[in-house]
């Protein structure tokens, strides 16, 4: 059938509901969601995490490892950490069974939707977290020391800027994660200067958050008029990809 397996009776799954199935020796992942089958790579393009053991919600599945969610229908990526969708195969119900014809490549995927469950078509929270794997190492720049003129919000910024992401390898200014920041005279020394920073994450729990953190003191407090630096994590109003920069945006190839 114009190469199309049978993976299984058109009864075998309830509906709602999502199975691991094999065609063509590699293991993909099959929804029955309001009546219709569809199948997508068991892959999250963010880490991963096999998709077909997330909740699903309608017509979106989320990964179990950082919450990163993926329209089934079309395998589009609809919240961050993933930017980037996974591959979508082609699917018919005939002769009382399921069968399914793989893609060739990741780019035959859908572009992701411009809404879904949860957010928008590109990323967001993260997301959520949503979230990112933590524990990776600082950035090579975060080593090299920092001399700019005067201390201003925009100097603090600049700084700031090298402060990525360890997965995106996005800074976190261009990223719309930097809320607030203030520059104030140090309380004990009239010459220095104490650097507030309100500062938010793609999820409440994203395991990055304590590695961006320090990242963040560390960028700032190099500077020779800073004694102190407070990084205050702000959830509300939430992140949304809306603050992304548009250097962000071509940079994780988001239009």
């Amino acid at each position: 059938m114009d190469g199309f397996v049978r993976v299984a009776d058109v009864d075998f799954l309830p509906d709602p509901g999502q199975t691991l199935v094999e065609v063509d020796s590699e293991v993909v992942a099959l929804f029955h969601v309001d009546g219709a089958y569809h199948c997508i790579d068991d892959v999250c393009t963010h880490d991963g995490g096999t998709l077909a053991d997330g909740p699903l919600t309608g017509h979106v599945v989320a990964c179990p490892r950082h919450g990163a969610t993926f329209d089934v229908r079309t395998g589009a990526a609809l919240t961050m950490p993933a930017v980037r969708p996974t591959r979508c195969h082609d699917v018919r119900v005939a002769e009382g069974g399921v069968w399914v014809r793989l893609r060739t490549a990741a780019a035959d995927a859908a572009p992701p939707a411009s809404s879904a469950a949860g957010g928008a078509g590109a990323p967001l929270v993260a997301p959520a977290v949503t979230g990112h794997a933590g524990g990776a190492a600082a950035p090579a720049a975060l080593v090299a020391p920092v001399t700019p003129a005067g201390l201003s919000e925009d100097a603090v910024r600049e700084m700031l800027r090298e402060v990525k992401d360890p997965e995106l390898f996005v800074n976190i200014v261009d990223l719309g994660l930097i809320y607030a920041v203030t520059v104030a005279p140090a309380a004990d020394d009239p010459a220095g200067r104490q650097v507030s920073i309100d500062m938010t994450m793609t999820s409440p729990a994203c395991p990055a958050g304590p590695q961006l953190i320090a990242d963040t003191k560390r960028a700032v407090g190099r500077h020779e008029q800073v004694r102190g630096v407070e990084v205050r994590i702000v959830m509300d109003p939430p992140w949304t990809p809306d603050r992304m920069s548009d250097a962000a945006r071509d940079q994780l190839g988001i239009f």
